[in-house]
């Protein structure tokens, strides 16, 4: 498997992180995204939408991290990270959701402003990350994890952009249940942080 990526990318490590909790066989292949090389035809062979993270297995191209999440569970029949039953799906499927959409528009475009120079409200995006943040905030009060009582690949999901949401000032001071969360995804064995990228490094 070779797993396309680039360091800086939430979206990136998210996929990066769970081949690695998996203990896959992968090669990573950074993609240069100053460089334009996201956009350059052979890139676009893989994923039209021209972004990382792109998985490429044998004759597979999995795009997008989310997919390539439930591909990997699949693959590696785990359905401890990815129920088979309805109810169980749903619920994982309902926190990918929220990846891709509240964690996406809050806390992640938080970052692109601070670390890509997006051209975002701050103050707009930075409350949606707080909305976001009080809600996972009452769901992980009581609970070690999102769905179930053992980790999914919704608790992968979100990990990333939460994890570095300070990056774009988004502060998680006043969220112990979710910090706490945060370090129990990184003591799971094979666990590979997300860098830390210092303010305008990227921009």
């Amino acid at each position: 498997m070779k797993l396309y990526h680039h360091p800086l990318s939430g979206h990136s490590h998210r996929a990066r992180l769970f081949v690695s909790l998996l203990g896959l066989p992968h090669n990573l292949v950074e993609v240069d995204l100053k460089a334009g090389a996201h956009k350059a035809p052979e890139f676009l062979n893989l994923n039209p939408f021209g972004q990382v993270p792109v998985l490429q297995d044998g004759d597979a191209v999995i795009a997008d991290s989310n997919a390539i999440l439930v591909y990997l569970a699949k693959k590696a029949g785990r359905t401890d990270w990815l129920p088979e039953d309805p109810a169980g799906a749903a619920a994982v499927q309902r926190w990918l959701s929220v990846a891709a959409g509240e964690v996406a528009y809050g806390p992640a475009a938080a970052r692109l402003i601070t670390v890509f120079g997006a051209k975002y409200n701050a103050d707009e995006v930075i409350g949606r990350a707080h909305v976001l943040l009080k809600r996972l905030e009452d769901r992980l009060t009581a609970r070690d994890w999102l769905v179930a009582d053992h980790p999914t690949i919704a608790d992968i999901a979100i990990y990333s952009y939460v994890a570095r949401a300070p990056e774009g000032n988004v502060d998680l001071a006043g969220y112990p249940a979710v910090n706490a969360f945060l370090r129990r995804v990184e003591a799971l064995p094979g666990f590979v942080s997300f860098v830390r990228t210092p303010v305008g490094l990227a921009a």
